[in-house]
């Protein structure tokens, strides 16, 4: 099941970014990793800057997350984490359709480490292409609040919905 998380249950979405960011450890530069990855602080600056946050839940127990930003004309699709002995199940692709779906915006982007191989191929899987670097650098720096060492370290993938035909008024 995915629903909304409330601000109540911020500890377990720290909890559950922090235990499966620990796959960027040694793949991301040295100096962008942290520990813990993200901190309280920095997730309440996330939900007050608009991210909201859905999470999977299997037998009661949150086991994924992922979140959605809606800024200006674009959706971005942020912090996409699934504890690691659930990983490999399907539960971050059913959170990236879930979040798909719920977007207003024609174009979705997601912002990842350009190292972060799987983190890659995950969103290609379902649609998303990577943009060139000229166009990631505006992006990042358009859309995002990250420092410029994020910028020149990571990759933006877009994926361009299809827009809804009004089917009521199509054959008039």
């Amino acid at each position: 099941m995915i629903r909304k998380l409330q601000p109540s249950e911020r500890n377990i979405i720290l909890e559950i970014i922090n235990e499966a960011a620990i796959a960027y450890k040694g793949v991301i530069p040295d100096d962008r990793w942290k520990e813990p990855y993200m901190s309280s602080g920095e997730l309440r600056n996330e939900i007050e800057s608009g991210v909201k946050f859905y999470g999977y839940e299997r037998e009661g127990n949150l086991v994924g997350i992922s979140g959605i930003q809606t800024v200006r004309d674009k959706t971005l699709i942020r912090h996409t984490y699934v504890l690691t002995k659930f990983q490999r199940r399907g539960i971050g692709g059913k959170l990236i359709e879930y979040l798909i779906n719920l977007a207003k915006s024609e174009e979705i982007l997601v912002g990842t480490w350009a190292d972060a191989a799987w983190a890659i191929r995950f969103y290609e899987k379902h649609g998303f292409r990577l943009v060139s670097q000229e166009e990631k650098d505006r992006l990042l720096r358009e859309y995002w609040n990250v420092p410029e060492r994020q910028v020149d370290t990571s990759v933006v993938l877009r994926l361009r919905k299809q827009p809804m035909v009004d089917t009521e008024n199509f054959y008039k």
